[in-house]
């Protein structure tokens, strides 16, 4: 279940949790810590780097179970950036959202077990 946000006068109104709601419909994350945001593009530039190596590996025939290895490396580092993304949308989105409303606070349990089946495959 994708997470609601109701309409005012056709103007889409942000649901209490805390996310921001653009006039078009885009949803856009609030409360991010400036560190945490840019450690995590850090992490993401270094995956992107990790990304071209193994197809690089690839080109050049590497070994397989040496691709594998850095494929189980990137795999995890996208982990921890969905961790520390998980763990900003529990403090601001789903803790707001919680406290708002019976309503709002099914949605967001809905919202979250949704998360977690899709990230625990």
């Amino acid at each position: 279940m994708e997470h609601q946000h109701d309409q005012v006068d056709g103007a889409v109104v942000g649901c209490g949790c805390g996310c921001g709601v653009g006039e078009d419909g885009d949803r856009s994350a609030v409360g991010v810590d400036p560190e945490i945001k840019d450690r995590n593009l850090k992490r993401l530039r270094r995956i992107e780097g990790q990304v071209r190596g193994i197809q690089r590996m690839i080109d050049e025939d590497r070994y397989c179970a040496d691709v594998m290895t850095q494929i189980s490396a990137v795999q995890e580092a996208l982990r921890g950036v969905g961790r520390e993304l998980m763990r900003n949308h529990l403090k601001h989105c789903a803790a707001g959202a919680i406290r708002a409303s019976d309503e709002q606070a099914a949605a967001m349990y809905d919202e979250l077990i949704d998360l977690m089946y899709k990230h625990v495959r």
